[in-house]
């Protein structure tokens, strides 16, 4: 089995309710997220997949969340929270749903709201 890393960063605002006074009030992020792809095997030039094709979709989604206040996302408007654990989440299933190759998985996808706070979605 081989797992690839890439890191990236974005910056946004949100608001969550039901989880403490705090959190409740309108505040942003300069969130880091690491993703994580998996395969069985390498290809003819003995990679599991391009690192650049992996940043250019991780590129991509980075797009449509960096400077934006994330509870008025599409994603984060039918009641989902815009929350660390569903960040990771949105970034994981959206980048799966990106990959052409079979062979090649999300295994996880970590958002770091802090130096010291993040989340981690592991797809089943």
């Amino acid at each position: 089995m081989f797992e690839l890393r890439v890191v990236t960063r974005f910056a946004a605002a949100h608001q969550l309710t039901m989880v403490g006074t705090k959190c409740e009030n309108l505040h942003g992020h300069n969130w880091k997220i690491e993703v994580y792809v998996q395969g069985e095997s390498l290809d003819k030039g003995g990679v599991l997949v391009d690192f650049g094709v992996i940043k250019r979709h991780v590129r991509e989604l980075m797009e449509t969340l960096d400077h934006k206040f994330l509870n008025e996302l599409d994603y984060f408007r039918n009641g989902t929270p815009p929350s660390s654990e569903n960040i990771a989440c949105y970034i994981g299933d959206s980048l799966a749903a990106r990959l052409e190759n079979p062979g090649i998985r999300v295994s996880r996808v970590t958002a770091w709201e802090s130096d010291d706070a993040s989340a981690t979605y592991i797809p089943t």
